[in-house]
């Protein structure tokens, strides 16, 4: 029988998140850290938004770009929160930021075109990379320099090739964000090159000690931007699957065609929750997105001294929600501690290196969580780490 799976497809490693999180399917005396999902209910008000418009019947396709009501709530939203000035017209609603990508990287590349990727960053960027026909290159980021993105190694990293660099910051797994000042040293580069940046802001309103800076707030980076986020994260509206994209033509215009072929429009009731959960956010001055992330502090706190009491080395992440202490004090890489700790303790973690090579010997752990869960979760991590010692 003929082959007919594609060659790109076949050579597509499985998602190493998803791996584990399969393994805890169906297994009620397993605890997970190991997807990144908000133990928050959706705001009330955002879901009662969502089924009112199913009650009126508003269930019809929206305009492919989403509807005009939410495409401006998001331009004022950027705005006020981070400086980020696009109009209505320079918005397309996605089903979730991971669609963003999606048409991102099919709109820009042709066969061939090269990508940075920092790493350790989202198990998504180099599949969708490759399905788009570019070529994915890794940029290893290091904790000696925060897990941030240096001037220098991207300038080593950029040859006649490299068509776009993805920003993926606050950072999934390590939980580094990119201050201003670090941004501002590596804008010259970009420029020089005339590089498109795709930055992926999911985490932008989880932030710890200190506000989120975009790099689309720069103004003379506006045409070499590709801005992503959506509401999954800080609204707690995982399965809504809602996000968006916002960019300067002729690049929005090549990804609303490919996103009106694929898509046709985010799901309408989504789109008014979403739209409905940003009026509110304003009016209460973001009150229920601030009380969801001073939460995560108190988890992140707790989690960043755990590790580090037991002897796992923990770096300090400064946004999203999750930590990644390093194992190799266990002699076992991220893979092999996390296997022997499924199998003998019933804790799911995802190995690091599931987020690139440069997170051989780092476990991933989320803390969006209830504090219960992670605090029975690291007394066995503990007690695991203190049965498998070096002799």
């Amino acid at each position: 029988m003929r082959n007919f799976v594609s060659k790109k497809a076949s050579t597509l490693k499985p998602s190493g998140i998803r791996k584990f999180f399969d393994l805890c399917a169906g297994s009620k005396d397993i605890i997970s850290l190991g997807v990144g999902e908000p133990d928050f209910l959706t705001p009330w008000q955002v879901s009662e938004a969502g089924i009112r418009t199913i009650k009126t019947g508003k269930t019809q396709y929206t305009s492919n770009k989403g509807t005009e009501e939410l495409r401006a709530e998001i331009s004022a939203y950027l705005s006020s929160r981070f400086n980020v000035n696009y109009s209505k017209n320079e918005v397309i609603v996605t089903v979730g930021a991971s669609e963003a990508i999606d048409i991102a990287l099919r709109a820009i590349l042709d066969d061939g075109d090269e990508v940075l990727i920092p790493e350790p960053s989202y198990v998504s960027y180099e599949p969708c990379v490759t399905l788009s026909g570019g070529v994915a290159v890794p940029l290893s980021c290091v904790e000696k320099d925060d897990f941030k993105l240096t001037a220098e190694a991207l300038e080593r990293a950029i040859t006649p090739k490299t068509k776009a660099l993805i920003l993926p910051f606050p950072n999934n797994p390590t939980g580094a964000i990119m201050e201003k000042e670090y941004i501002e040293k590596i804008v010259p580069i970009i420029l020089k090159h005339d590089i498109l940046v795709i930055s992926d802001e999911i985490y932008a309103e989880l932030t710890y000690g200190q506000k989120h800076f975009s790099i689309a707030s720069i103004p003379e980076m506006k045409n070499n931007v590709v801005l992503i986020s959506g509401f999954s994260k800080a609204f707690a509206m995982t399965g809504w699957r809602v996000g968006y994209v916002c960019a300067t033509d002729p690049v929005l215009s090549a990804m609303l065609k490919i996103h009106q072929y694929v898509i046709m429009c985010a799901p309408t009731f989504s789109q008014y929750a979403a739209t409905e959960g940003l009026r509110i956010c304003k009016n209460e001055d973001f009150s229920i997105v601030n009380e969801m992330r001073d939460e995560y502090d108190r988890r992140r706190k707790f989690m960043i001294k755990a590790f580090n009491d037991m002897g796992l080395h923990c770096f300090e992440p400064k946004g999203a929600f999750y930590v990644f202490p390093c194992v190799e004090s266990t002699g076992m890489t991220g893979q092999e501690f996390a296997t022997k700790l499924l199998n003998e303790k019933k804790v799911a973690v995802v190995p690091g290196d599931a987020f690139g090579e440069s997170g051989k010997y780092f476990i991933r752990c989320s803390y969006a969580y209830s504090m219960k869960s992670l605090i029975k979760a690291t007394e066995l991590i503990k007690t695991f780490v203190e049965e498998n010692k070096k002799p």
